[in-house]
């Protein structure tokens, strides 16, 4: 029986490692989604080759806790594996089975532990807590920081053929009047990708280009798809038209906001 509950706790010691791996991966800036995957990848030492793991290892605070959670990850499934067959050697099958639905029950517990919306909340505010007073680690919530959830977006997107970006400066395009800056802009020069961050006006866009840009989600989509000719003109003109209005009712918002304030 203290081989199952080993198990178990072996389990449930792994669940909360990744947890922490994966929150502070967060507080590097990685969205929770893609620091949750990369943590459980590591971890568990399967999974870990996509490009987006290029990406994080790039970075040295995250080449950092993805090598920890490797290496303790290797040690955690050892342990798993050998607790597991201690478990059932040397019983009998009544015995074993007996051990089958304890180990059973005991994993929906730990599920429904994992699943748990209340208890993650609770272990993420304690290990940001522990991580901000314990290591150098800052918190950025980017999607507070950005407006992610107020209509905003980051979009990256590849200037395709017979695009309106295509062959024009920025400072041409007059995307700042769309509510757009672009963030960055890849390029490949032979068999290298360069990276330009923050690009100036006399920057030209080319076919090709990978852009990041930063904005309203719908104006940001609707310039992904833009083609030249009169009809994409059209569409910056009425791009322009709903960033105008968008200004004028968050200005409005404000100065409500200022009167009540006062």
């Amino acid at each position: 029986m203290i081989a199952l509950i080993s198990l178990l706790v072996v389990i449930l010691f792994s669940i909360i490692i990744v947890r922490i791996g994966a929150v502070a991966l967060e507080m590097t800036g990685l969205s929770k989604e893609m620091a949750t995957f990369q943590a459980q990848s590591a971890f568990s030492g399967a999974g870990f080759t996509t490009s987006e793991s290029e990406y994080v290892v790039s970075h040295p605070v995250r080449r950092r806790i993805i090598r920890i959670l490797i290496f303790v990850g290797s040690a955690g499934v050892a342990s798993a594996v050998a607790t597991l067959i201690l478990t059932f050697i040397g019983q009998t099958q009544e015995e074993a089975t007996i051990r089958l639905g304890w180990l059973f029950v005991g994993l929906v517990v730990i599920y429904l532990f994992a699943r748990s919306k209340m208890i993650d909340r609770g272990m993420r505010w304690v290990i940001k807590k522990a991580l901000s007073r314990f290591t150098s680690l800052k918190i950025y919530d980017y999607e507070q920081l950005l407006g992610l959830s107020r209509g905003y977006s980051i979009g990256e997107f590849t200037v395709k053929k017979g695009s309106w970006l295509d062959g024009k400066k920025l400072e041409e395009l007059k995307l700042n009047e769309e509510g757009i800056v672009v963030l960055g802009l890849y390029r490949k020069v032979e068999d290298r990708e360069c990276f330009l961050g923050t690009p100036s006006g006399d920057t030209r866009i080319f076919r090709g280009d990978k852009l990041i840009c930063y904005g309203p989600e719908h104006a940001v989509r609707s310039l992904s798809e833009r083609m030249k000719g009169k009809k994409g003109g059209e569409e910056h003109k009425e791009a322009v038209k709903e960033e105008r209005i968008r200004r004028r009712d968050q200005e409005d918002e404000l100065k409500k906001l200022e009167q009540i304030l006062k």
